[in-house]
């Protein structure tokens, strides 16, 4: 009975220390304002376009190309400041209508993009909408080259702490067994490091939106510090493992290649969502904690598969290393434990979020997985470990050891399969972003004279929305308008027209940018009369 509680402990454990293995996410930066405004109609052309998000953007070569109502292209060029993107048209534009297709990097690394329509004296009768790429949908296989990146780097690390830590003495002078250990380090840094470079190219079309890999532009979208941090980690953490020590050359202090190997670890949150965060450099810390966490866990079960095979005969040895390595988890599984917690508050941060997002119920598949590592730990832990410290015979101990080995191997293979889908899970939008954007619309129905009037808004959120207005007649059927409504939206303090076009027989849409989250007032009228012009007001609630 008392394993079987140990046991549900350790699954229990599990569900929270699954969520400290993904990379702490934040929601990609939204437009939360256009000068000019979407659909507004000037008398002149503006100096400069500016867009404002809620965090900080950089641009991409060729990121925003601006086109009259024709789609031809007009001249302009364009920079980013702080949470602006600036665009200058270069040329004389006549009158109609402009439309600006852009694309940012947002400070959590992952691109986002769209178009902003205006016009000059008029709006032209109709516009050519350009394609542009909406940047949300990360390819498969840039996603697969993120998990043995990751896998191969805490392989490692966690190796090398394995042996200049957890070792007990008598191991050193085993040189086969320390010959493979230092040569497992070194095959996964480097399996890391041809990862990561695997995937520099698909990350250049990524964040430029497509492009040829022979064009400059597509490698200049790459920032340096996606290339460089993951490239100085993969070589600090192969210079640890070089410093193991051998039969010919000892190192003093014996913790440096370990000290080495955490430090090379401690670039990987500069390059991942947490950046994006308002409190950075705690979420930073956090992740860092549950990175190195994470290693320690990983690597030494590896180490103990490669290890205890040539053991079968030392039985001490054997119960000794392993016993260090089941101490050294608890420490580890307290450390996930409490990382876990926190960021499981800051990623998910509903139980809606981790059921109904799709980011959430990848987190729920690696609960499944690590809930089996947990499980086996706890087998190796509170079963096999004491047959091996009470194995007398040769064979009893031999057996004993292959059984933990096994066990230990089974268990590696599950946290690598963690691993897996956290290459996955790191690409993706959190719950928070992915549960906005799939909000369902927002319709109200009032009335307008003798006709019915129905207003969406789409999806409900704070950024861009789409405003559709469809009027109908005491029947039901569409009933058609000599001209569209006049629609403004306002809340306490702010608010501006809804330049509307036809999309349909009664039907209307028009786009604006919505800032703030809470109560908002669509006013819609429409001319039916010389002398009859009625008023409709619907309120709709922006989340």
């Amino acid at each position: 009975m008392r394993l079987v509680r140990r046991w549900c402990g350790l699954v229990a454990i599990a569900t929270i220390l699954v969520l400290a293995t993904a990379v702490p996410a934040s929601a990609h930066a939204e437009l939360i304002d256009t000068d000019p405004d979407e659909g507004a109609v000037l008398a002149q052309a503006p100096d400069v376009v500016r867009l404002s998000f809620n965090e900080p953007v950089r641009g991409v070569p060729d990121g925003v190309a601006v086109f009259d109502a024709e789609g031809e292209p007009i001249a302009s060029s364009s920079r980013t400041r702080d949470k602006e993107l600036l665009v200058s048209l270069d040329e004389a534009v006549g009158n109609g209508s402009i439309v600006v297709a852009w694309r940012v990097v947002s400070a959590d690394g992952h691109p986002i993009s769209g178009t902003l329509t205006f016009a000059i004296g008029a709006p032209s009768p109709t516009v050519q909408a350009p394609d542009v790429d909406g940047g949300d949908d990360v390819p498969l296989a840039l996603s697969l080259t993120r998990w043995p990146a990751y896998a191969g780097l805490l392989m490692a690390v966690g190796l090398v702490w394995f042996v200049a830590m957890l070792a007990p003495a008598g191991l050193d002078k085993l040189d086969r067994a320390q010959r493979r250990l230092r040569g497992a380090a070194q095959a996964a840094a480097v399996a890391a490091a041809v990862a990561w470079l695997v995937g520099l190219p698909l990350t250049a079309r990524y964040l430029r939106g497509g492009g040829s890999l022979t064009e400059a532009a597509t490698w200049r979208a790459l920032p340096a510090g996606e290339v460089a941090l993951p490239l100085v980690t993969a070589a600090a953490v192969l210079a640890a493992a070089w410093l193991l020590p051998t039969q010919r050359r000892q190192v003093r202090p014996r913790q440096l290649p370990a000290v080495v190997g955490l430090l090379a670890l401690s670039p990987l949150p500069f390059s991942g969502h947490t950046r994006a965060e308002s409190d950075a450099a705690l979420v930073m810390a956090v992740d860092g904690m549950h990175l190195v966490a994470g290693s320690v866990w990983l690597g030494g079960l590896v180490g103990l598969a490669i290890v205890l095979p040539g053991l079968a005969g030392r039985r001490e040895l054997a119960a000794a290393l392993v016993s260090r390595f089941s101490t050294t988890a608890a420490t580890v599984l307290a450390a996930l434990v409490l990382s876990g917690a926190f960021l499981a508050w800051r990623i998910v941060g509903s139980w809606s979020g981790l059921v109904h997002s799709g980011y959430g119920q990848l987190l729920l598949v690696k609960v499944a997985v690590a809930a089996t590592a947990a499980a086996l730990a706890g087998y190796n832990r509170f079963r096999l470990l004491p047959l091996l410290e009470g194995a007398r015979g040769f064979h009893d101990r031999l057996g004993a050891g292959r059984s933990v080995t096994r066990t230990a191997s089974a268990e590696a293979v599950a946290l690598v399969g963690v691993l897996l889908v956290t290459g996955f899970l790191v690409q993706k939008s959190p719950p928070r972003e992915s549960l906005a954007a799939s909000a369902a619309a927002q319709t109200a129905r009032s009335e307008l004279g003798d006709l019915e009037v129905f207003v969406t808004l789409s999806p409900g959120v704070t950024g861009m929305n789409t405003v559709t207005i469809r009027l109908r007649d005491a029947t039901g059927d569409a009933a058609p308008a000599t001209e569209p409504p006049r629609v403004r939206i306002t809340s306490a303090n702010l608010g501006g027209d809804v330049p509307l076009a036809p999309t349909g027989s009664g039907t209307f849409e028009g786009r604006v940018v919505v800032p703030s989250k809470g109560l908002w007032q669509v006013q819609v009228s429409l001319r039916l009369g010389e002398f009859e012009n009625p008023v409709a007001s619907l309120d709709f609630q922006v989340g």
